[in-house]
This record gives structure tokens, C-alpha cells and sequence, in this order.
């Protein structure tokens, strides 16, 4: 029976300091839905029996028969810390023994990771899950820096410990040094991503931030349960006791004193944490897995556990697994862990307002956010939309940061390319319903304060997928979320029956909104374009598009690939164009901006709206620019982010600015086709040498400069010496010794290769690391599923682009050449690349 009502949790949200909003991050089955079931068993919304098994985050029905999750589920859970100790250990202030947690459930494989960046932009805290026996893996790197980067707090759960003692049968030390290895693998990554502001964050099992446990089995247990456990018994200080049982501390039994020695008469001592944790645990596995019937009815009375009358008759796993539930409940561990470690709103919105916020740090809006005030101004981020059972409608899933937002209540829905004080992409609409996100349902609730997150009914017709709403006029947008994977794999879509064309184009429109990484889009030749983040997105997005969003059948292209054009040497000669009235003449060269700085602006290192002096100091001290270039930027391509620059190198020319709107729209339009093969362009940097200009404003509007500019950057680009970049995956495979073989002739069938293998100690399996082109990646799986008999476990992730050997692109006996040829027929363009005399001008 749910054992809270609404109107608990509406209690609740006025007291932001007993608010914990956290999400649950990991690898791709390494147990997230598993453990969050026994947090939600805890709440009483399943039974006991079927926590571990039901999966109640998996809402749909795909994520049940595939047992991965695709979409993050958000669920509000009640929870309660005896009074006393637990309560007044917490670091932070608190208000009452009462908690409200708002726990969102994220998935774990690399093409949904646009999810987990959207959850964790709307909660303060992160719970990790690491396999034990799989350890640190590629996407727990990612996820793991993700949430870093924003700003999140991590906790850590040693998840599956039964595997190791049931299939691996190790010893107590064994375990031991395998859990020591996986902290310092995470402690590694926490410590790359130092932030100052959030400090050291690294995680200690003896100071309560670990936990170990088996979120099938429903136990886990943390060393602080142990620590006061003992303490009571030995008489001594739990703290004291806390860091005694780990790390090399022994207990001689026979002196009864504590040792750092692990010897004592040249005999060996157990280490305390074998010894007070793992031996009980071990003896609990052992008696009910060998069937010792006596010694479980001892065990059972030494450890006080009670079997109801009905579980007096289970034996093997079933036994072991009420045993374990009883002994060390999971829910227990992570709620305390959760509740003492992870910051509330009030504590965590002070240091991350800065990088929540966009506009100056001490307006009206960014003191509401830093104090997490109720009664402040309106500010509410929209991270993602969640399609609703009313078909083609969506709920706004978000966070109030500052303020109060209740139904009826006139709001500026601003969405990502607001500006203050333009009118562009701003609404002031009235919100129709608040509702409490509940895993698979939803509850009305009235208003929702500051440190909260919520769905709001009625705004999804203004936003696209993600935005900030306001009552503040001069308000400024929260930033933009970063995604960790980009859209680099796509396909064309087509309806199979003509009359159907309507749905398909409503259907894009609801599919866009519904992923946070999905693009759609229209190419010239009419076909209409799904971009995902790999095979996997790409598969689930097309499979909602086809049932849900529009539910007509659809003839689906082959997956192709995003290219990026480049640029590998400087201009042999400065390009020039003249303007179609013959008035006006451009000369620019272009040349390579550097991976460095490309990599820089694409992590949002450096910015176009950084300060101008600020970011010229980066590029001057850390990429070697010349200042006075660096200060000249004029702006970023495409989409005024991207990575291509353009750069003011003229020496005193008249009406300059005049033409500089019409110059950069040029520039925006050439680096978002490029010459070659009309794919964006990237890491170019193009810069203006001279411009002679029409004395008459009249002869040189935008229709005169646009086109021209356009055409002087295209002919430059052609002297440059232009490549084709395309985009790799970094593979993390999991493989057993003996079918190592089979995943050397795989890659090097598809142009990959490998550049790290490393044994996971203690396990048969190791670790490879592989580059594999995007373009070689589709069935990749299948191939080497294929290859090592079921055996190894690939996971891939955009990683970086590369030039695509083989020549000239320009060139169509080579390799590049014939992929620019494929893909001008695709798109419907003259399949000769034009030379760039075509729009060079001779003097």
C-alpha cells in the first residue's frame, strides 16, 4: 500500500532543505531500474516480491521486452530517517526527520545519453551505479563527467556483489581489493573534473558515500549501517569505528587491540572489513546456498531476522534472497546515503546558479535561483518534453529554480534562441495544469515552489524541447543543456501511401520534441531527414515515429552518415569575388582552425557570447592566435556555434561595418553547406583580407554582399587544400580471453583499430578499446556477436572526426572522391564538384 499521500508531498515542497532531487546514472546494464525498485518498494507502490523484477521506472512496453531503459522516468518518493543520530548528522540544514525525493531514473546505453543530460540538469545529486565485476566502464566515464561538469554531487553503489560471490565464488580479500579498485577508478574521474566551487567530491566508503549491495536481491548496505551497528556493541564512537572498518585496519582478537600490521606472531590478521562486514555476509551465502539447515536457524536468530510463516519453506536463491532483503534492506543504505551525502536545492542552487544562468550573476533572477526563493520571481527550466496519453500532446518536464508556479499563472515561455528585449522565439501564455510526475502515472497538483521539479500541462505547443520560463521581463535564459553524443547517423523517411504525407510531417514534429537529440529536417531534394546519436536511437525513434507519432507505415532508407568538409592547408591564393553589379569586391582566405580550438567551442569552452577581450586572452595564451585576430572575431558557423570562424583581417576600409550583417549571413549559410558535398563545415577558419566597397549604400545591400560572400568563402575553402572529416566511435568491447581473436579481424574488415587492451583483475574479461568509423559501424554488433560465439560486449560513443584518408575529395578516382559522388547523387545535386573558378572572379 502507498504509504503517502499527495498532500504529504505538497507539505513537503515548502521545505526545500529536506528536498533531495538526484538521478540514478550508469552504464548500460549495470542495474539502475533494478536498485531504484527497491526505493520505490520502500514507498510502498510495489510489493516486496516483485522489486528487483518489475522495473516500475521501465514505462514502456519496448524498455520491458528489451530490459533496457530508452527513455529517464521522473518519480516524487516520501521518505522518513528515524529521529535522533541520522538526522543530526547531516551537513546542511534540515527542517524535521521528513524528506521528499525526487529520483529520476535514467538510461544507460550511450545512444539515450541526451536523456541523462537532461535529468541531470534538473536534479542536485547523482547515485552511481558501477557493476563489481565489470567495473569503471566507458559510459560511466561519460555520465559521470556529465554530471560533474554540471555541477552534481555523486554518490556511489557497488552494485551485483551477489554475482561475485555466487559465479565467481572469490575469496573475502579478493572482494575486498576488487571494491578498493573500483572506488579509485571512480576517485580518478571525480578528480579529473576537479571543480572548485564544488569542491572535492571524491567518494569514501568509511566516510558513508559508498554503498555495496545487489539490487536483485533488494540488499545493500553502507559502512556507516555496519559502523553503528558496532558501536553499540563495543561501547565505542561510531566515527571512530566508521573509519576502522576500512582501509588496513585489523582487530586482534586475541589482545583485543586495533593494528595497522596485517601480522601478528607471524600469523595473519583479517582485515577489518572481512572480518565485522563481509564475514557475516559470507556465512549467510554459504549456509543458504549449501543447504545447512541448522546453521541458517542460528544465523537467523544471531542477526534477529524473523521469516514470516510462508518463507519458512523457501531454500536456495528465494531463501537467500528474503534473507538478504531482511538482513540488509537496500532501501535502507541508499536513502540514508542519499539524505546525509546529496545537497538539497537550497544548499546546491548557491553554487551552481553560475552555471545555470546566462545573464548577469546579481540581477533580480539569479538571486531567486542562488537562494532558492519561493517567493522570488518566476524561473522554471523545461529539460525535455514527455509525450502524454492524449496522442500528439506533451507534458513540459522541469524544474522551478526561483518562485512559485501554479495553474493559471501568466508566464514568457523563452525559448533557446531568446534574446532579452527581442521578440524572437518569446510567448506570454497562461499555464494551464501543474501535475507530479509518478513513474507510469501523473498527479494533479496545484502550485509547486522553488527546488522542485514538476510537468506543466498546456506550453507544449511554444516549446520545441527545452526552455526557461519566466514572469521577469529583463530575465535572462538558463543556458543551453550540452549533449555528450551528437546526431551523426541518418536516415530518409518516406510514406508508403502518398495521402499519408500530412501524418508523416505532423509526426517529425512530434518526434523532435520528444527526444532531447533527435533532428529532423527537410533536404532540397524533399526527403525528410531523422539524425540520431547511433543504430540503437535511430531504430527506437523511427519505431515511435511509425506506432505513435504519426501511425502510418513508412518506407525506411539505409542508415547514412554526417560528413563535416574541411580544410587542410592555407589558401594558395587569396579568393576573390565581385558582386553581381560589379561594384563591390571581397578578398578572403581560409585556413585550419586547429582540433584544439574546434574541440574547445564545440564543449563550450569558448563561447560566442564570452566577453570578446576574455576570450581573445584563451586563444592567445592557450592556442597561440594573434590577439589582435583573436579580438576581431566577427562570428561562429554554423548556427552562430559552431566551429568555424571569421575572422576581420582588414587594414582601414570604408563602411566595414555597413556590409558586416550581410557578410556573417553569407558565412552562415556557406559553413552550413559546404562546396564539396553541402555538408556543414568545420574547423575552418576564414578570414577577410580586404573588401573594396560602392560609395552608395544603395550598391552594397544584403543582396549584393550575401551571395558574394558566400561565393568568396566557397573559392577560398577550394584552394585550401578542402577534406572530408568523418565521424568516429571510441568502442569499448568486454570479452573473455578466449574469443579475443574473432575482434582483431572484425575491426580490421571495418577500418577500425585498437589502442588499448588491459585484463580486469580477478575476471577472465578484458577491456578493449577500439576507433571504428561511424560509416563501418552499422551491424557491428551482430558481426562480432558473430565472431566470439555471443561472447563480447561492444558499446560505442561519438568520440571525435577525422580526415577520411584515400586522396582528394576533389578527386573522384579516390576513396573520398566517390563518397562526395554518392552523396551529391543522394541529395540531388550535378555530381562534378565545381572547380573553384566557378566562384572566383578574375581581376
Amino acid at each position: 500500500m502507498v504509504n503517502f499521500t499527495i498532500d504529504e508531498i505538497r507539505g513537503l515542497m515548502d521545505k526545500p532543505a529536506n528536498i533531495r532531487n538526484m538521478s540514478v546514472i550508469a552504464h548500460v546494464d549495470h542495474g539502475k531500474s533494478t536498485l531504484t525498485d527497491s526505493l520505490v518498494q520502500r514507498a510502498g507502490i510495489i510489493s516486496a516480491a516483485k522489486a528487483g523484477e518489475a522495473r516500475f521506472t521501465d514505462t514502456r512496453q519496448d524498455e520491458q521486452d528489451r530490459g533496457i531503459t530508452i527513455k529517464s522516468t521522473a518519480i516524487s518518493l516520501y521518505a522518513q530517517l528515524p529521529e535522533g543520530e541520522d538526522v543530526n548528522e547531516i551537513p546542511q540544514k534540515v527542517d524535521g526527520n521528513d524528506f521528499l525525493i525526487n529520483l529520476i531514473d535514467s538510461p544507460g546505453h550511450v545512444d539515450f545519453s541526451s536523456e541523462v543530460t537532461a535529468a541531470l540538469r534538473v536534479t542536485d545529486g547523482a547515485l552511481v551505479v558501477v557493476d563489481c565485476v565489470e567495473g569503471v566502464c566507458v559510459q560511466t566515464e561519460t555520465v559521470l563527467r556529465q554530471a560533474l561538469t554540471e555541477r552534481i554531487k555523486p554518490v556511489v553503489v557497488i552494485n551485483k556483489v551477489d554475482r561475485t560471490l555466487l559465479e565467481l565464488q572469490v575469496s573475502k580479500e579478493d572482494l575486498y581489493q576488487t571494491f578498493a579498485r573500483t572506488i579509485e577508478s571512480v576517485n580518478v574521474i571525480i578528480a579529473t573534473y576537479f571543480d572548485k566551487a564544488l569542491g572535492d567530491v571524491q567518494v569514501y566508503p568509511d566516510k558513508g558515500t559508498v554503498a555495496f549491495g545487489s539490487g536483485l536481491h533488494g540488499w545493500a548496505f553502507t559502512v556507516r549501517q555496519f559502523a553503528v551497528k558496532y558501536a553499540k556493541k563495543f561501547g565505542v564512537d561510531k566515527n571512530k569505528m566508521m573509519e576502522r572498518l576500512w582501509g588496513d585496519n585489523y582487530f586482534n582478537p586475541k589482545t583485543k587491540k586495533w593494528t595497522k600490521s596485517g601480522t601478528h606472531d607471524g600469523k595473519p590478521l583479517e582485515r577489518a572489513f572481512n572480518q565485522f562486514i563481509l564475514d557475516p555476509i559470507f556465512k549467510v551465502f554459504n549456509a543458504v546456498m549449501n543447504f545447512k539447515k541448522d546453521e541458517i536457524d542460528t544465523l537467523l536468530t544471531k542477526l534477529d531476522i524473523k521469516l514470516a510463516s510462508n518463507e519458512t519453506e523457501l531454500e536456495g536463491k528465494q531463501l537467500l534472497k528474503t534473507v538478504m532483503r531482511k538482513f540488509l534492506p537496500a532501501a535502507d543504505a541508499l536513502l540514508e546515503m542519499m539524505v546525509i551525502h546529496l545537497p538539497s536545492p537550497v544548499t546546491a542552487q548557491r553554487y551552481r546558479m553560475e552555471t545555470l544562468y546566462e545573464g548577469p550573476h546579481d540581477d533580480e533572477a539569479a538571486i531567486g535561483i542562488r537562494d532558492c526563493d519561493p517567493k522570488g520571481t518566476l524561473m522554471l527550466y523545461v529539460s525535455k518534453m514527455v509525450p502524454t496519453s492524449d496522442r500528439g500532446r506533451f507534458y513540459a518536464f522541469g524544474r522551478v529554480f526561483s518562485g512559485t508556479v501554479r495553474s493559471g499563472l501568466k508566464v514568457r515561455i523563452q525559448g533557446p534562441n531568446y534574446t532579452p528585449g527581442r521578440k524572437e522565439d518569446l510567448f506570454v501564455k497562461s499555464i494551464q495544469r501543474t501535475i507530479l510526475m509518478m513513474g507510469r502515472y501523473i498527479e494533479p497538483i496545484d502550485d509547486v515552489p522553488a527546488g522542485n521539479i514538476l510537468g506543466l500541462v498546456g506550453v507544449d505547443q511554444f516549446l520545441l524541447k527545452s526552455g526557461t520560463l519566466t514572469t521577469l521581463e529583463t530575465a535572462h535564459n538558463m543556458k543551453v543543456m550540452k549533449f555528450s553524443v551528437s546526431p551523426v547517423v541518418q536516415r530518409s523517411v518516406e510514406v508508403k501511401n502518398a495521402q499519408d504525407l500530412p501524418k508523416l510531417v505532423e509526426g517529425l514534429k512530434r518526434l523532435s520534441k520528444s527526444d532531447p537529440c533527435v533532428l529532423t529536417s527537410i533536404s532540397e531534394s524533399g526527403e525528410h531527414i531523422v539524425a540520431g546519436a547511433g543504430e540503437l536511437h535511430l531504430e527506437i525513434c523511427l519505431k515511435d515515429l511509425e506506432e505513435d507519432h504519426a501511425g502510418v507505415p513508412l518506407r525506411i532508407s539505409d542508415p547514412v552518415v554526417q560528413y563535416r568538409e574541411s580544410v587542410n592547408g592555407e589558401s594558395s591564393m587569396t579568393a576573390l569575388s565581385k558582386s553581381p553589379n560589379k561594384h563591390n569586391r571581397l578578398y578572403v582566405t581560409a585556413q585550419p582552425l586547429g582540433e584544439e580550438v574546434s574541440q574547445d567551442i564545440e564543449q563550450g569552452k569558448i563561447n560566442p557570447r564570452d566577453d570578446f577581450k576574455a576570450r581573445a586572452r584563451i586563444l592567445a595564451d592557450e592556442h597561440g592566435w594573434d590577439v589582435t585576430d583573436a579580438r576581431k572575431i566577427w562570428c561562429f558557423g554554423p548556427d552562430t556555434t559552431g566551429a568555424n570562424l571569421l575572422v576581420d583581417q582588414t587594414k582601414a576600409v570604408q563602411y566595414l561595418n555597413e556590409i558586416k550583417d550581410s557578410f556573417v549571413s553569407g558565412f552562415q549559410w556557406a559553413t552550413k553547406e559546404g562546396p564539396i558535398a553541402e555538408e556543414p563545415m568545420r574547423a575552418v577558419r576564414f578570414n577577410v583580407m580586404d573588401v573594396t566597397l560602392h560609395a552608395d549604400a544603395i550598391h552594397r545591400g544584403g543582396g549584393q554582399i550575401i551571395p558574394t560572400a558566400r561565393r568568396a568563402l566557397y573559392a577560398a575553402t577550394l584552394l585550401a587544400d578542402p577534406g572530408l572529416l568523418e565521424p568516429v566511435f571510441l568502442v569499448e568491447i568486454q570479452v573473455p580471453e578466449q574469443a579475443m581473436g574473432g575482434i582483431y579481424g572484425v575491426l580490421t574488415r571495418r577500418r577500425g583499430h585498437v589502442f588499448s587492451e588491459e585484463q580486469r583483475p580477478g575476471t577472465p574479461l578484458f577491456n578493449v578499446k577500439a576507433y571504428l568509423p561511424v560509416n563501418e559501424s552499422f551491424g557491428f554488433s551482430s558481426d562480432l556477436r558473430a565472431a566470439t560465439a555471443g561472447q563480447a560486449f561492444p558499446q560505442s560513443v561519438f568520440d571525435h572526426w577525422q580526415l577520411l584518408p584515400g586522396g582528394s575529395p576533389l578527386d573522384p578516382s579516390s576513396k573520398p572522391g566517390q563518397v562526395v559522388q554518392e552523396m551529391r547523387k543522394r541529395k540531388g545535386i550535378k555530381v562534378e564538384v565545381p572547380g573553384y573558378e566557378n566562384y572566383y572572379d578574375k581581376l
